[in-house]
């Protein structure tokens, strides 16, 4: 009895490094927490893409409208992304701009023509970053929560 209630003080004892699996559509996610740091495979179909950073979260995984992929992590230096991937193959990622409302993305106005239109209507959008190499048209501006 001693043995085995060693045994489990060892096993319990060891890291917890585990492994989550999550799916959206026809994407499948998975993350492995290393002893290092985290690394995240999303898998369609044949294709698979992997990942590995040292993050203070996430990755978080979301299903907007039962097919496209949300990936949300934030570095160990602070600095948060989020990464959209929809089942036509195309992606949009963006970094330090994530806002969240109603519990829903608040993207960059210039990601809208972006994203497939059967879903743009998942997301918000605001008018924040008007940059000379993606400058918002002023017919965007209506769309803009802010």
């Amino acid at each position: 009895m001693k043995a085995l209630a060693g045994l489990l003080l060892v096993v319990v004892a060891l890291p917890a490094y585990g492994q989550d699996v999550f799916t959206c559509g026809s994407f499948k996610a998975e993350t492995r927490r290393t002893a290092s740091g985290t690394q995240w495979t999303i898998a369609r179909g044949a294709e698979r893409a992997s990942e590995t950073a040292v993050l203070k979260s996430g990755p978080r995984y979301e299903c907007i409208d039962g097919e496209v992929l949300a990936i949300e992590f934030t570095t160990s230096t602070g600095n948060s992304f989020v990464d959209l991937r929809f089942p036509a193959g195309n992606e949009i990622g963006y970094g330090g701009q994530i806002v969240r409302r109603n519990n829903r993305f608040v993207l960059p106005i210039q990601a809208r023509p972006r994203i497939e239109a059967k879903y743009r209507t998942a997301f918000d959008y605001h008018c924040r970053f008007n940059l000379p190499g993606d400058p918002i048209p002023e017919a965007s501006r209506a769309d803009c929560l802010f």
